[in-house]
């Protein structure tokens, strides 16, 4: 009793001196952390300023009246007085609301595809053995590197022997078909633990069955990562459907936006104003999907 008596006071001032003790400084004598966040924040901001100026600058376009200037330096951002005449004339000049119409199309006949033939590819990649699945792999993973454009030829060509040039399955065929998303899903089936699917299939799950209740819902994040990723890319596309359609009537929205500086002339207003309605819808769907992304971020991070 008496040894704890002795012991207690001191134990108690040393834990109470550690408490207290000042955050540690470098040899200036200033706290390190604080110096360090600002100088994070400053880099951030930083950042963040060269991804969301140029689409504050097309904003501000967009608004603007045609008796402010748009090519001011430094830019002027603020509209005096914002008005929407140009997005009216965005919508009427050019069948904007058809070509959004077939964008809808393209994107919910693509992307449940897209990730079906995705996935469907990537899981016997990962989880079952076969003669050349190295050999597989690496030709899908080659394809990642390739250029686009070199693409344009071959694939025109392969359109125009199943006469299929200056249809809506022009366009749809090649897009369901991505290497990146083989790639993903082939990594997450891969990262899923051996013993799921040994265990299913002694309960006598068949392979369909652990790809469709095991191996999918465990992959929701990357679906929805692959998701966003092929919304982007196809609501963006311009390049193959200007050389694979000639008719107006089924062109996507951002092919159709371009006519819009065609149209009328070079009102840079209105193409503005185009441009930022076509970019509503991808804002709207990272918005919805933005838990399942920062989930697998955080997934691929902790592992």
């Amino acid at each position: 009793m008496a040894l704890n008596e002795l012991q207690g006071p001191p134990i108690a001032e040393a834990q109470e001196t550690a408490d207290q003790a000042p955050p540690r400084r470098e040899r200036g004598g200033r706290p390190r952390r604080p110096i360090r966040n600002a100088l994070m924040y400053v880099l951030l901001t930083v950042v963040g300023l060269l991804f969301v100026g140029p689409f504050l600058v097309m904003l501000s376009i967009a608004f603007k009246p045609a008796h402010q200037s748009i090519d001011s330096f430094p830019p002027d951002l603020i509209p005096r007085p914002p008005v929407l005449d140009y997005f009216v004339e965005a919508t009427t000049t050019i069948p904007f609301f058809t070509f959004t119409g077939n964008s809808v199309i393209y994107i919910v006949v693509i992307i449940p595809l897209y990730l079906l033939v995705s996935a469907m590819t990537a899981y016997p990649l990962a989880r079952i053995n076969f003669p050349g699945r190295g050999l597989f792999f690496m030709v899908f993973l080659s394809t990642m590197f390739l250029p686009g454009e070199l693409m344009l030829i071959p694939r025109f060509l392969v359109m125009s022997q199943l006469s299929l040039v200056d249809t809506y399955m022009a366009v749809i065929l090649p897009a369901i078909l991505s290497a990146l998303g083989i790639f993903m899903l082939r990594q997450t089936f891969a990262s899923m633990p051996e013993e799921i699917f040994e265990a299913a299939r002694v309960d006598g799950a068949s392979e369909w069955g652990i790809f469709v209740r095991i191996a999918m819902p465990a992959a929701v994040p990357t679906l929805a990562v692959l998701t966003i990723l092929g919304f982007i890319n196809v609501w963006n596309s311009f390049v193959w459907p200007l050389v694979v359609l000639n008719d107006q009537s089924k062109f996507p929205l951002a092919l159709g936006i371009a006519y819009l500086s065609g149209v009328s002339g070079q009102d840079v207003r209105g193409l503005a104003a185009g441009t930022v309605l076509s970019l509503i819808p991808v804002i709207v769907v990272f918005l919805a999907l933005q838990r399942h992304i920062l989930g697998s971020m955080s997934g691929a991070l902790k592992g």
